[in-house]
């Protein structure tokens, strides 16, 4: 269906007399949906990260970083176990080592994350964090056009690296060095996400896995605020972070990686700047420069591509 074609109902569009629909073409049809359906989980996953971001930067000055980190994980962590009510028996050993690591990435991923905007602007720090993903897909990719792909996402990512703040130049050491932790973190957390999802039912897997990183940023998390993580507004942001940050894109995400190769997912990750430009020119009134429009348009262009070449890929196979 074209954009200049109006949506047509099927009941409508029928006469009563008209032959059963080619199973082919139905099968076709839900083909498709079961390829993109996976694509806007991730995407979905994207938007409801930036928009939690945005709130999570009005905690900051209350609890700190590592304080913020420890409400998010805490929180999302008892949603996640009250909604799922996770079996811990009739797992192997394999499985838990699986669910343990995760965590660990988890935990690892957010904590360097939070302590990489909490010293240089969050432009850079989500670009230096994306190269993570970027890398993974060239490593783990067999095909010579997923990295060509990764190239040009990398390019946009590279430009969009100046958008909110002062590019990568004069940028805190420490500060992008925790970023690029962050990054590395954050491909690890794609491999164990998917074979999480393997092993466990359902959110299960991400439940525990989510009490696993609570548990190991909870004593930093005190250290840094003490009883200012008790105050109730800190208590509610912290939830509504959870939820936006955690709870609802760890979930999309690790639904995704069900059926969504991980060098394409990661990949899709390169998507996160593009939307967080977007969200602050929607939400902050950000204004997009030139250069950050051509920036967002490699990444969506490098992620589509992507996609797309995978698809194809795919339909070689079964035909």
């Amino acid at each position: 269906m074209t954009a200049s074609t109006p949506p047509v109902s099927p009941r409508a569009s029928r006469p009563a007399t008209a032959p059963a629909p080619n199973p082919a073409e139905a099968a076709a049809s839900g083909g498709a949906r079961a390829r993109f359906g996976p694509v806007a989980l991730v995407v979905s996953a994207g938007v409801s990260v930036q928009f939690g971001a945005a709130l999570a930067v009005m905690i900051m000055p209350r609890a700190g970083a590592a304080g913020v980190v420890t409400l998010r994980l805490a929180a999302a962590a008892l949603v996640l176990l009250v909604l799922c009510r996770p079996k811990v028996r009739g797992y192997k050993r394999a499985d838990w080592t699986t669910v343990l690591w995760f965590g660990v990435t988890m935990a690892g991923m957010n904590g360097l994350f939070y302590q990489a905007i909490d010293r240089i602007p969050l432009g850079p720090a989500v670009t230096l964090e994306v190269l993570g993903p970027l890398a993974l897909s060239v490593v783990v990719s067999r095909r010579l056009v997923n990295v060509l792909w990764a190239g040009l996402a990398l390019a946009g990512v590279v430009l969009l690296a100046g958008h909110g703040g002062g590019g990568f130049g004069g940028l805190d050491p420490l500060g992008a060095a925790f970023a690029l932790g962050a990054g590395a973190m954050w491909a690890a957390y794609i491999v164990f996400s998917a074979r999480t999802g393997r092993r466990f039912p359902q959110a299960d897997g991400l439940a525990l896995a989510m009490a696993v990183a609570a548990v190991l940023c909870l004593p930093l998390g005190i250290v840094e605020a003490g009883s200012d993580l008790l105050v109730p507004s800190t208590l509610a942001l912290g939830l509504g972070v959870a939820v936006m940050s955690s709870v609802l894109p760890y979930t999309l995400e690790l639904l995704a990686l069900r059926k969504l190769p991980a060098p394409t997912f990661a990949i899709l990750m390169s998507l996160e700047p593009a939307i967080a430009a977007t969200a602050g020119f929607l939400v902050l009134h950000q204004a997009l420069s030139a250069l950050d429009a051509l920036a967002i348009a490699l990444v969506i262009a490098a992620s589509m591509g992507a996609v797309r070449s995978q698809i194809g890929k795919r339909a070689l196979m079964t035909s």
